[in-house]
Order: structure tokens, then sequence, then C-alpha cells
């Protein structure tokens, strides 16, 4: 078995929860990936974070995150690893922004040589599944082994354990 990386966006603070905005102490995306990590605790952990910060207001957030997505941006990757040849597997989270990863997401794929690796990706999301986000991994890493992908409903991170346990299990 090779080394596993859990690497994830999640954005913490004002967030949209079940019809509702809500102040949240921990993203649901990172949620996650804590239980993820507690079922492989081998495992490595990525936090991809921009280099700048979105709004701390949820509406202005999604607002910045389109534009970013009409004008294709590539955000820099604060603290990006600089190599990640010592995984075979990248289990991937983040939450649905617009259909599809947020853009740093995208850089964070775009830096490395996925060639033979498999990725995992997990969705947080309020009702849109995982969008076209595992068509644009598979773009974006074409020398990868990409699983379908497991949408979670981000109101429900904290009771996702069945779908972490899936998630470390083809990790595994």
């Amino acid at each position: 078995m090779g080394k596993t990386l859990i690497a994830y966006y999640s954005r913490r603070g004002e967030n949209y929860v079940n019809g509702s905005i809500r102040e949240l102490k921990l993203g649901n995306t990172e949620v996650v990936a804590a239980k993820i990590k507690a079922l492989l605790p081998d495992a490595d952990v990525f936090q991809i974070d921009t280099t700048y910060e979105y709004s701390k207001s949820y509406m202005t957030c999604i607002e910045e995150a389109k534009q970013e997505l009409r004008d294709q941006a590539r955000p820099e990757v604060k603290n990006a690893p600089e190599s990640i040849d010592k995984y075979d597997t990248i289990i991937l989270g983040y939450p649905n922004w617009w259909g599809t990863m947020p853009m740093v997401c995208y850089t964070f794929l775009e830096s490395y040589d996925f060639t033979g690796k498999t990725i995992i990706p997990f969705c947080t999301n309020e009702g849109s599944g995982m969008g076209s986000s595992v068509r644009f991994i598979k773009k974006l890493c074409p020398g990868a082994i990409v699983e379908d992908g497991t949408p979670i409903h981000g109101a429900e991170a904290a009771n996702a354990n069945n779908e972490a346990r899936e998630i470390a299990n083809m990790a595994k």
C-alpha cells in the first residue's frame, strides 16, 4: 500500500446550510477530511488554500467565486507542497462552487503530475452533488485513475461517518 494524501479546500465562517446562512467554526469539507484522517492515521493532510482571503460575507464570497470561474482564474496555492511524488493516492475534498470545484483546486491539480496516481474526490454541497467536478479532474489529470467521487450534503458533514468510511476504504 502506497502513501495517501488528503488534500482539501474548505470554507469556515459564513456558509449556506439547509437554506440559510450560518456561521461554521469548521468548514463542512474540513469536517469530513478530519473524519477520513481519523480512519487513515498514516495519511498526510494538506489544506488547500489561496494566498488571499475571500470575503467573510458568504454572499460576497460566492460572487467572488463566480467571477473566478468566469475568468478561469488560477489562484495561487498557499504553502503548496513541493512535490506529491511520494503519494500513490490523493483524496481530494472540496465544496461545490457553481457546479464545480473552487478554482484553487484547479491550480492544485495543474501543479503536479498525477500520472499513475489514484484520485478519490469528495464534495460537500447543499444539493448539487459532484456537479461537473469529476469530469474536470479527469481532464486536468489525464494519467490518473479518478474515482467517481462521493457527494456529501454539507449540512450532514458532522454525521457523514459512512461516507468517510467508504472514502477511506477506497484508499486502502
